[in-house]
């Protein structure tokens, strides 16, 4: 065990966010970190990484662990290029070549110094750093991220320095490696090199992440819920099996409780009555007694919040329908994704593009694109990041910026449009939510209410407090969620959706692919979570080279 963690409660004001999270790390184990979008992931990993100490518990590492971890954020990196930010982060790579670069001037005939810069030369070349900077800066180009090693980090987006503090994760050779949401901006190879390179390391990780194929490569998953944390053996199908099996046992508890509460009720009366019509002052002391006990249980079982149940919906399928009507019944409020699903709508073409050839300049990105996408059917655009997906979205959408080169792109022009994207327009930034939905609506001369506004929070699981919260404060599966009812505002014939499951928690998820498995409209999708193209499905179309 390298790793004993202990938080016994975390708040934030008066709201308790933990109150119970207990699990250990194994050399070299694999562990998928999971939970509701609020629960304290994010909040977690600054625990684990040591940025965050305000916390009773005990983070406890063997002696001599070496930890590393994605970073949060990026202040005062003035000039550091991409490549010396990833350097500095290797552990001991600093200290090493520090003394092999300054030694040499100094140490003269100084043994200590000698032996010192002898043991950092071998020290050196065993753990590689020799080749270090050749295999950062060809690890930087399978990302899609070449000739930026030298580039100042400052300089980079959101999602490339993202891509960066996977990179330097993946050459640390540390003992544990702490990753937050690692997948969110990779394409499909990119990811596919992360998987291979997380199967094969020697360091224990613990990632932070719904990306189900990467859960699919865990040996333990922890789900943090209702304050605390459960763990299960295995991979992501594994925790499924499980969790079934747990939700099952945790709803015949918490239905005896309920079934306690309305005994105790009428108990409380009960011995009250007997209390009130005895004569006798020794009865009258048992009665008072027992009513007292019963009223003190009751208030310690109506004191417990109910807790959370999700059960995915392949194995809610296999439930006995005792269990079934259980989960029904104290079921999760999830996300009520909204999508008309009527038959009436027609077949005809709302995409339709011929011999399609687009870039930018005197540069053509791809060529020999066809497109015909009628209602009822879904696409797929795949290809690797700056292939031209987005650039293809954005020309259907009305963008000239790009240049034509060749062929036609047409999109039905009384089409109703609803589009997913990852960022959230800066125009809403610094606007609370409740008012953003409002906003949303009236740009696009939508009918929009009070009442609606708190029904839409509602139906995205938004609490009223959130309302007032400014966008930019959101975390990120709530802007996912805002991102989500703006998409549907127009009651969309068409949907474009650009990854739309990151930030996504896994109930959100499930609730975005069953919503979808009714729609009738055409769906246009940009994905490299295979399991949400296994559930969407449709043609594929590949977008420049595999």
């Amino acid at each position: 065990m390298i790793a004993d963690i202990t938080v016994t409660e975390k708040s934030f004001g008066p709201k308790v966010l933990m109150s119970n999270i207990k699990f250990s790390i194994d050399d070299g184990e694999k562990i998928g970190v999971i939970g509701r979008n609020g629960v304290g992931k994010s909040t977690l990993f600054g625990i684990l990484a040591g940025t965050d100490k305000d916390f009773t518990g005990d983070i406890i590492y063997r002696r001599g662990t070496t930890v590393v971890a994605t970073a949060q954020e990026h202040h005062d990196m003035k000039d550091t290029t991409v490549l010396q930010y990833v350097l500095a982060g290797l552990p001991e790579y600093p200290q090493l070549s520090h003394i092999i670069e300054t030694y040499p001037m100094t140490m003269g005939d100084d043994m200590k110094m000698i032996e010192e810069y002898t043991a950092a030369l071998q020290r050196f070349d065993d753990k590689g750093f020799y080749q270090i900077e050749e295999q950062i800066e060809r690890e930087l180009t399978h990302f899609q991220l070449p000739d930026i090693a030298h580039r100042p980090f400052s300089t980079l987006s959101g999602g490339q320095k993202r891509l960066v503090e996977v990179v330097k994760i993946m050459h640390s050779d540390a003992h544990l490696a702490l990753v937050d949401e690692p997948t969110n901006h990779m394409d499909y190879v990119a990811k596919a090199q992360f998987i291979d390179w997380l199967a094969q390391a020697r360091e224990a990780v613990l990632v932070i992440t719904h990306d189900r194929d990467v859960l699919q490569q865990m040996d333990r998953i922890v789900e943090l819920k209702d304050g605390s944390s459960a763990s299960y053996k295995g991979n992501y199908d594994a925790y499924l099996r499980q969790n079934a099996v747990s939700t099952g046992s945790q709803m015949n508890e918490f239905e005896l409780i309920e079934k306690r509460i309305i005994n105790l009720k009428q108990k409380v009366i009960d011995y009250q009555r007997l209390k009130e019509k005895s004569r006798n002052a020794g009865t009258i002391q048992k009665f008072k007694r027992l009513e007292e006990t019963s009223r003190k249980e009751l208030a310690e079982l109506q004191a417990k919040e109910k807790p959370t149940f999700w059960i995915d919906k392949e194995s809610v399928a296999e439930l006995n329908y005792k269990v079934a009507g259980q989960y029904d019944k104290f079921k999760a409020k999830n996300v009520r994704i909204g999508l008309r699903s009527d038959d009436s709508r027609s077949k005809h073409i709302l995409v339709s593009a011929r011999d399609l050839a687009l870039g930018y300049g005197d540069t053509i990105l791809f060529d020999g694109i066809d497109i015909d996408l009628r209602e009822g059917e879904a696409m797929e655009l795949r290809g690797r990041n700056g292939a031209g997906k987005t650039t293809l979205i954005k020309r259907l959408l009305g963008d000239t910026v790009s240049t034509l080169f060749d062929g036609e792109l047409t999109l039905d022009s009384h089409v109703r449009v609803g589009i997913y994207e990852q960022e959230v327009s800066p125009e809403y930034f610094n606007i609370p939510l409740a008012e953003a939905i409002e906003k949303m609506h009236l740009d696009r001369n939508l009918a929009i209410s009070t009442t609606k506004i708190r029904q839409l929070m509602s139906d995205y699981l938004f609490t009223e407090g959130d309302g007032k919260v400014p966008i930019r404060r959101l975390s990120g599966g709530q802007k996912a969620r805002f991102q989500l009812i703006a998409m549907l505002a127009n009651d969309p014939q068409l949907l474009i959706l650009d990854e739309p499951t990151n930030h996504l928690d896994l109930p959100s998820i499930e609730e975005m692919e069953s919503a979808l498995a009714k729609y009738n409209g055409a769906v246009l999708y940009v994905s490299h979570d295979d399991y949400f193209r296994k559930a969407i499905g449709g043609e594929v179309l590949q977008i420049g080279k595999v």
